[in-house]
This record gives structure tokens, sequence and C-alpha cells, in this order.
């Protein structure tokens, strides 16, 4: 997979190795790509707060 930023809205990681990809979007961790259930935080990132604006 190539590394790019994660299509989960706000958040501005990149996708790994080890990223998520879900119908044909790619996200940089399970959080994400879940879409922050009870905003679940990034953990990508700790300085990422996507997870926060989740509603």
């Amino acid at each position: 997979m190539n590394e790019h930023t994660c299509d989960c809205p706000s958040c501005n990681c990149k996708v790994g190795s080890h990223g998520i990809e879900r119908d044909g979007k790619h996200y940089c961790c399970q959080a994400c790509a879940d879409h922050h259930p009870k905003g679940q935080a990034c953990s990508t990132s700790s300085g990422c707060h996507c997870g926060d604006k989740a509603k």
C-alpha cells in the first residue's frame, strides 16, 4: 500500500504498511476505519485528535 494521508476527515496521519482499506478508502488505524465509534481516538498518533471531531 502506498503511503498517503488517511481518508478520515480531519486526520492528517499517513497510511503506512499496516493501514486498513475499506470501501476503496484507506485509513491509518482501525478507529478511523470505523469512523470513531464513541469518540475512539486515532491510534496512529497521540497528537492527532480527529476522533474528537467525529460525530
